[in-house]
């Protein structure tokens, strides 16, 4: 590759339709890539240097590439992305000089971070001596490696797969890495920013870890208990071994599972109904709001603006606590993004978009 061949690449952002706080758990998930990207572009340079400008935020990062890769903080993601692929067997003898920018919110549940780690990725394996091509699937796994398991963080695997893969797509992880693509138009949709920080992994291990523990005390009484199997029928028999707290965060986690299990009946059929779509949309939000405690006053009330303006559905995006929601707008978008903004001023009509691509 000569020094002066540009190399682009973009990844989408995500939104989770289905399965919010449920992929940590082994339980599957219904994610989509969203139309707004983040674009890495740069080329070979002389020196000895990566430089990652990144005008969005105002921040430069240089890492030497003959000095040892030490992370500089816990989500030093630049350097743990050189580190699995020179684990890999890639090599990097040549400096680079590149530009990161992005339309996806920042810290705000549409994975940002994931879609940089992606995008990292795809653009290093272009620009290192063997010039490769990975293929979506290999880079989404790359990305929790270097993401999550690097750093051992709470999250799990759909923020990787569905940045990396695109479209709208299945994603579980129990008892093996399976991943579906669905061909239905949904149309479109109005992602709004409600702009309230949050502390994703805060909310990912206390509600990771409460569902967690309750199944591991189940599981000591009851060695058959899996949150894979249990029917949402058979679970009043457990009621008198947790208390009201406990029995309502397991009970909203099989809920929500259950919800998942019919939007896939839902895609899958040949007469999709758009209705339908929105009403489990709702209903899946209902149980995030009042059981799981992730939703804010201040997205409620987008919420509430957005089924008022003509939304078929809509719910908070994201581990909550503040950052995202999406509202289903496949008649009304327009309007919808209105509404949103008289509440909070960032709303975005969205559509459906391909995964991690050389531009």
């Amino acid at each position: 590759m000569s020094a002066s061949r540009k190399v682009k690449v973009s990844t989408p952002g995500r939104i989770c339709l289905f399965g919010e706080h449920q992929d940590y758990l082994n339980l599957p998930v219904i994610a989509a890539a969203i139309s707004l990207r983040m674009q890495i572009e740069g080329t070979h340079c002389r020196d000895n240097h990566i430089t990652i400008n990144m005008p969005d935020i105002s921040e430069r990062e240089v890492i030497d590439l003959e000095m040892p890769l030490i992370y500089k903080n816990q989500k030093d993601y630049f350097r743990s992305c050189i580190k699995v692929l020179q684990q890999k067997g890639l090599t990097f003898s040549k400096g680079i000089e590149c530009e990161l920018k992005s339309d996806i919110p920042i810290n705000a549940g549409t994975s940002s971070s994931s879609a940089m780690v992606v995008s990292w990725l795809n653009f290093l394996a272009h620009m290192s001596d063997q010039n490769l091509t990975l293929s979506q699937h290999e880079i989404a796994e790359l990305a929790y490696k270097a993401e999550v398991f690097e750093f051992n963080e709470a999250g799990g695997m759909m923020d990787q797969f569905s940045t990396s893969l695109g479209g709208v797509v299945w994603i579980e992880s129990f008892p093996e890495i399976k991943t579906r693509s669905y061909a239905t138009n949904l149309g479109s949709f109005v992602l709004g920013n409600s702009r309230e920080p949050k502390d994703t992994q805060k909310i990912l291990a206390r509600v990771k870890d409460g569902v967690l523990d309750i199944v591991e005390n189940l599981k000591r009484e009851h060695t058959g208990f899996s949150l894979q199997t249990i029917k949402l029928s058979e679970f009043e028999s457990y009621k008198s071994q947790l208390d009201s707290d406990e029995y309502d965060l397991l009970r909203g986690t099989i809920a929500n599972r259950d919800i998942t299990r019919k939007a896939d009946e839902l895609l899958c059929s040949t007469d999709f109904d758009e209705k339908s779509f929105g009403e489990l949309l709702n209903e899946h939000h209902s149980i995030l709001r009042d059981v799981q405690k992730i939703s804010t006053p201040k997205i409620e009330k987008m919420i509430d603006a957005s089924l008022k303006a003509g939304a078929l559905g809509a719910k908070i995006n994201g581990s909550g606590g503040g950052g995202c929601l999406f509202a289903y707008a496949p008649n009304d978008a327009e309007a919808v993004c209105e509404s949103i903004k008289s509440v909070s001023e960032e709303a975005h009509i969205i559509h459906i978009d391909e995964g991690t691509r050389l531009e």
